[in-house]
């Protein structure tokens, strides 16, 4: 057993699609502690991305910004957030989709332009970012960092002589992919959504503010009002006006991430419409609808399977319980283990809870299936507890194709739905037998909204794509 399959056991989360950023951002035209707000709001944003937090302020003058690596709880210091000041603040959490996870990349990024200092936080991927960085350094101008976002800060600057809406209009008319960015300036907060709205961005109001958000759950943490979603192709400022809209680019239909619903969203939020916790107890109704199982026991694999795992229960009458017991402290910094203690597979990070499983046939349930490594680990160690047969089930289409949209994804090589057939899969991980919803299946869970960028699942993509090689096409 290598040490990346050792850490497949300690975290099954790491057997998935990983979850791109979180945004933030509030604008106040009374006194307002806006730095605070803006931490509170990353922190309900966490599972957005982990490897580093940063918020930056303005105060009518200037934008002061802190950053750090890590989660936003190890970022930011009481001290820090003293230190910033204003009425306005944008805030990012970020999972490194293109980048390497240092500080220089991390966000919010601040660019100085004819109207002073800018500063955006950015959600999602370009899949123009490459041609267009390669005509800025044509033009002299100098990158510091990495990553995409930095191609969208240097175009708005480039053309704030114009003022901010018009630079921002533009730089959104030439970027193309997927984005949900929250800007600031000295005395304005704007927040724009790529014209086929791929990655989430929702409106709320508290008291005299106004709040961007990548989901409703932030808005919830800081006592805000959902307002509405911010339409595909929209840009939004809030000012000490108010809040105006534009539409900078025709809507090509919202066509929400699918995967934001199965597994990324938070399940007390909701999408363009949708209340995500819902659609996830219809996906395990519908797995039942589509795959009957003669069993004594419904289990998820927590967290993410549960609504789906409680939603089959309902549907088949065989009882939901706990099957497995998550230790919740084990952090990024866990010590990597000795190869004799490698060799004993230690469940550190799931445990299976012997007094539910023994003797039983027992259905697994999860979101999605990416490698399959760690299905194969849940698999075995249900046996070990005594399971008599172990059906596994999985609440979303077989994940096909990568996505090139603000999720880390491996190569076409790496995901098992793309190599073998669902019964070889079945064999590969131990199980009595496997089941995946529909794609028909899926979208009836939906109901209530027409479209869904489904490229992972049938390669078929909103935006055109580069040609698969690596992500280095996003990054230098």
């Amino acid at each position: 057993m290598t040490n990346s399959d050792f850490n497949l056991i300690l975290d099954p989360s790491l057997d998935k699609f990983k979850d791109e950023c979180g945004v933030f951002g509030v604008f106040s035209s009374t006194p307002l502690d806006v730095a605070g707000m803006t931490y509170y709001g990353l922190y309900a944003l966490q599972h957005r991305g982990q490897e580093s937090a940063g918020i930056a302020v303005g105060d009518g003058e200037k934008i002061e910004m802190h950053k750090g690596l890590g989660l936003i709880t190890e970022a930011f210091s009481k001290e820090d957030l003293e230190k910033l000041k204003g009425h306005v603040a944008i805030g990012h959490v970020r999972y490194s989709t293109t980048g390497a996870n240092t500080v220089e990349n991390s966000q919010p990024l601040l660019a100085s332009s004819k109207l002073g200092s800018i500063a955006l936080a950015h959600n999602g991927n370009l899949v123009n970012a490459d041609v267009i960085r390669e005509l800025l350094e044509e033009g002299g101008h100098i990158f510091h960092t990495s990553i995409d976002s930095e191609v969208i800060a240097t175009l708005i600057a480039r053309g704030a002589k114009k003022g901010i809406e018009r630079a921002v209009t533009d730089a959104m008319q030439a970027i193309r992919g997927s984005f949900a960015m929250v800007i600031a300036t000295k005395d304005k907060l704007i927040g724009a959504r790529d014209p086929h709205g791929i990655r989430p961005l929702c409106i709320g109001k508290v008291d005299n503010a106004y709040i961007l958000a990548s989901e409703s759950c932030a808005l919830d943490a800081v006592g805000a009002e959902y307002v509405r979603d911010v339409k595909p192709g929209e840009m939004i400022i809030i000012d000490e006006n108010g809040i105006e809209s534009f539409q900078y680019s025709e809507d090509a239909g919202c066509q929400t991430c699918a995967f934001e619903y199965i597994y990324f969203a938070r399940p007390d939020s909701m999408i363009d419409g949708l209340d995500v916790y819902n659609t996830r107890i219809k996906s395990g109704e519908r797995l039942f609808k589509e795959h009957k199982i003669e069993a004594d026991l419904v289990v998820a694999v927590p967290d993410s399977g549960i609504p789906a795992a409680i939603g089959y229960s309902k549907a088949s009458g065989i009882p939901y319980d706990i099957g497995f017991v998550k230790n919740r402290y084990v952090g990024r910094t866990f010590i990597s283990p000795s190869q004799e203690i490698r060799e004993k597979a230690v469940a550190v990070k799931l445990n299976p809870l012997k007094v539910n499983i023994d003797g039983k046939r027992v259905i697994l349930i999860d979101d999605s299936i990416v490698r399959g490594t760690t299905s194969k680990h849940l698999v075995e160690s249900l046996r070990r507890a005594g399971a008599k047969e172990v059906h596994f089930l999985v609440a979303s289409p077989v994940v096909k194709y990568p996505c090139y949209f603000g999720i880390d994804t491996p190569y076409r090589s790496e995901l098992v739905g793309a190599n073998y057939t669902i019964s070889e899969i079945g064999e590969m991980i131990g199980a009595d037998s496997l089941g995946y919803l529909s794609m028909e299946g899926m979208y009836k869970c939906f109901e209530g909204k027409e479209g869904f960028c489904v490229g992972c699942f049938n390669g078929k993509y909103p935006v055109a794509t580069p040609i698969e090689t690596s992500k280095d096409h996003l990054e230098r």
